[in-house]
């Protein structure tokens, strides 16, 4: 069930669409998502940005 905030606002959308360049904006974000998103399945996170867990903090003689 939709709740009365969420019809509200598709009503106020449907009366007062975002303009086109919003909307390929929004698109555009997206699509950059999904291709990192893409990327990272296909060949996996580089091991140079994995945080090494070893490293300590400050001095241990």
């Amino acid at each position: 069930m939709l709740s009365t905030r969420w019809l509200l606002r598709m009503t106020r959308w449907a009366q007062n669409p975002p303009s086109p360049a919003r909307v390929k904006f929004v698109l555009a974000i997206v699509l950059f998502c999904l291709a990192l998103f893409a990327v990272e399945r296909i060949w996996g996170w580089p091991e140079a940005l994995t945080p090494n867990r070893d490293v300590h903090r400050g001095f241990k003689p």
